[in-house]
Order: structure tokens, then sequence, then C-alpha cells
């Protein structure tokens, strides 16, 4: 994930920092600070217990006891996320990497085909260990009230870890919401893939995601919450992003780069001068050509490298002056999802085919969209 920071390793997993974490933790430390009374009073009814406020509320403590559960809260997303990621690699699922970002975590895993037997355990890994947290920080109130003999930092420590027990119990809960792309989504959509096709349990849990996002959406704007309104927001992007991943790899299953590239390939070498590159784009009707040099591949130049040279300063300049150098390519063996990935993750529009280092063909962003058209027609 961009502007994300390692910060280490566990279990062989890379931990990562993304900067909007840098935000939300003095957000949440100044919420927690200024409503310390209030939640204490809280915390005091729902656990019975009595809490002595003399060390909670002086000085600056109410702002250092808000950092430390904002960030004992991240410790319990982490742990959450880090359950997902172990079930998925017990079931032989990459995982690439787990970042805490603003709304919470994110484990970055290996792209394959959702399996409902894998997907069901592992969606429930997270809530459930969300909720054994919780439990445990529950617990402990009752043991450091029974045991510490300073009233003041018997207090201190009964509210830190009752408002993790709180704060873990209600990520429980809030994870379990049948909200696609959320984990209650994902048990949602295993469980209706076992009873129909998984592209139309995917679009049911989809739609019911979408649903709950317009819900926190409009609350959240009824309350001036705006943390409603950015979980809406992603619930909704999210769903739609899921849906539509599932409806790519489904159309384009067990179709390879060789079914949709185009061969033979117009080609440019290094010394072509520019504008002979424009007046073919013109001629072909091509944005981009595979540049290659005494029958080697060696860039590719592409209609928005031309652009970035004036018309005036074209005339002196040849292709290799402006041409991409070592393009990405792929094998013809290929999977065609592999393409579109790729050529939706770093914005390009075309892939070269290299087979034994010769040239075999090109695909394009058309070549897989047309694929994709054919497929939905059959």
């Amino acid at each position: 994930m961009e502007a994300s920071l390692q910060i280490g390793k566990l279990a062989g997993i890379p931990v990562k920092l993304h900067w909007s974490f840098l935000l939300v933790i003095p957000l949440f430390a100044w919420i927690i600070g200024s409503q310390i009374l209030l939640t204490t009073e809280l915390i005091a009814v729902l656990f019975g217990v009595p809490i002595d406020v003399t060390l909670i509320t002086a000085g600056f403590n109410p702002y250092i006891l808000g950092t430390v559960v904002a960030l004992g809260l991240f410790v319990g997303v982490f742990i959450h996320e880090m359950a997902h990621s172990l079930i998925a690699r017990a079931r032989g699922i990459e995982i690439h990497s787990i970042t805490l970002l603003i709304l919470g975590g994110v484990s970055q895993m290996e792209e394959t085909m959702p399996d409902p037997k894998i997907e069901l355990p592992m969606a429930l890994a997270g809530p459930l260990t969300s909720l054994a947290v919780g439990v445990i920080s529950s617990a402990l109130v009752y043991v450091f009230a029974a045991v510490v003999p300073d009233p003041g930092v018997a207090g201190v420590l009964v509210f830190t870890f009752g408002y993790l027990g709180l704060l873990n119990i209600l990520l429980f809960g809030f994870n379990l919401l049948p909200a696609f792309p959320m984990d209650g989504g994902r048990v949602l959509r295993a469980w209706l893939a076992r009873r129909m096709p998984l592209s139309r349990a995917t679009r049911i849990a989809a739609d019911v995601g979408k649903g709950f996002a317009v819900v926190f959406g409009i609350v959240g704007l009824l309350l001036l919450n705006p943390i409603l309104i950015i979980i809406a927001f992603f619930i909704y992007i999210g769903a739609n992003q899921e849906a539509n991943y599932l409806r790519y790899n489904i159309l384009l299953q067990d179709v390879t780069v060789a079914d949709a590239m185009s061969t033979p390939v117009a080609t440019v070498e290094p010394t072509t001068p520019l504008p002979r590159v424009v007046d073919m784009m013109y001629e072909t009707k091509h944005l981009g050509f595979p540049v290659v040099d005494r029958g080697t591949l060696v860039g590719i130049v592409a209609l928005a490298d031309v652009h970035k040279i004036s018309p005036a300063d074209r005339e002196a300049m040849q292709v290799r002056d402006v041409m991409t150098r070592n393009p990405t390519t792929l094998p013809p063996s290929a999977p065609l999802i592999d393409a579109l990935r790729i050529i939706t993750g770093q914005d390009i529009g075309r892939i070269p085919v290299v087979a034994n280092d010769t040239l075999v063909g090109i695909v394009t962003r058309t070549d897989v969209l047309r694929v994709m058209e054919l497929r939905e027609d059959e």
C-alpha cells in the first residue's frame, strides 16, 4: 500500500504503518481525553466497579490515557488482522503484508478466487479474536480492582482495560454486521455460496453491503458524524470493487494472454523519428508500439510519451529519447486476468507478449475488454 512504512515483521509477515495512522492516534487521544469523566462513569456502571479518578483526571493524564487507549485499540486491530492472515496462510494463501491505517487494518493477500470453505473460517477469525481480546481485557478489570491496593493506580488500570474491553467487543459486533466487504459480509457470502453460484452470492452480499453503507451514510449525516460517513464510503466502494473483481475473474477464467493478444505486432526502432511514430499512430489507429532493436524488445513508446514533448521539439527527437525502457512483459501462457491486473495497477494501455526472448504479440486494455464482452454474451 502506498505511503506506508514497514515497522517490522511478525510470523514472517511484514507489518506496515500508513501515514493516516499518525493522524488518528492524536485525534482519538483528544476525543478520549476530553470525555474522560463521562467515560469513566460509564465503565464504572457497566462493570459494577467503583473507579477512583484521582490519577485519571490529574494534569495531562486524561490525554496520556487517551493515547494509551488509542494505541491499545490499534494493537487489538493488529491482532484481529493477524488472525485473518494466519488462518489464510494455513489454508495456503500468501500474505504480503498487514497495514494499519486510519479506519483499522487491512491484510494484503494473494488475489485468488474466493473459496467459501476458506473464506468462512478466515472471516470469522478476526471478529472472534476481537471478542477474545475484549473478554480478557474485561476480566482484567476485576483482577486489578481486587488486587491493586492503591485506589488511584487501580482506577487507571480499571479505566484503561475497561475501555479496551468495551472497544474490542464493539469491534467484534461491528465487524459481524453483514456489510460486505467487512468480515460479516464475507461470512454472509460464504454461507450463500454453499447454496448458489459464487457470482450470485457475491452480488447479493455486495447489495446488502451497499444497503448498510447507505444507512451508515444517512445516520452519519444526521448525527454529523464524519467517521460513519467515511465508513459508509469505504464499504460502498469496497462492495463495488469486490463484485467487479469476481466478475472479471469469472469472465476471464481459463483465458490466456495468447487467446486475446494481437499479432503480428507493428514495431518501431529506437532510431525512428518521433514525427514518424505519430504518423504511424494515425495510420494504424494504435496508440503505442513496442520498440525493437535488432530483434530484441528494448522498450515501448506510447502517445503519452510523445505528448510530453512539444511539437516543435519532436522534429529533432527519436523514439529512444522518450520510450519506456524495460517494459513489463507477459508470456503467451499467462492468465489474461494477470494482464488486467497489470494494466489496471500500473495504469498502462498495453503489455508486450514475449516467448523465448522474442516478441510474439501485444495485449491491450481493449483486447481484455473485448474478451470480457464476448464471454458475457456466451
